[in-house]
């Protein structure tokens, strides 16, 4: 559950990203979306890792595009992207039971969460560029994006 202070804070967030005004209940549609992001992102970088002949995954084995990388420096940039980190990692869920990440990811994940959250919250305009507060079908178009491109 996230704190009352990390709701406006989301809330902030996606308003300043993207315009979009979201709810403490979009606020927990986000967060299953991160929590479901580091499912995949894990399965992916552990056989990344195994494919190297490494059991522990580096920041090499996660599967960041170009497109990520351009929206981690944009999160780096927003005002809110401190209070997000901090967010991200006290309540982030832990990876699955048989994947180990290095420090050096572990330090790496609130920035690439963050760069996922920039382009979700944009994801929202491309679906519908009059949109100001998303629907549950809005969050279930986006995941759905998401699920196809990682």
């Amino acid at each position: 559950m996230t704190h009352p202070s990390g709701v406006l804070v989301f809330e902030r967030f996606f308003r300043s990203v993207a315009s979009i005004d979201i709810d403490k209940n979009d606020v927990r549609r986000f967060r299953d979306f991160v929590d479901q992001m580091i499912d995949d992102i894990a399965i992916t970088g552990r056989a990344s890792a195994k494919w190297n002949g490494r059991d522990i995954i580096a920041p090499q084995d996660l599967p960041i595009t170009k497109g990520v990388q351009e929206r981690m420096r944009e999160f780096d940039k927003l005002d809110e992207a401190e209070e997000i980190r901090e967010l991200l990692r006290q309540s982030v869920r832990r990876p699955p039971a048989d994947v180990t990440f290095s420090e050096e990811t572990e330090q790496l994940l609130p920035e690439l969460f963050g760069g996922l959250s920039v382009a979700l919250a944009r994801s929202f305009r491309v679906i519908d560029s009059k949109l100001t507060n998303p629907s549950i079908e809005h969050w279930e178009r986006a995941f759905e994006v998401f699920r196809l491109v990682l």
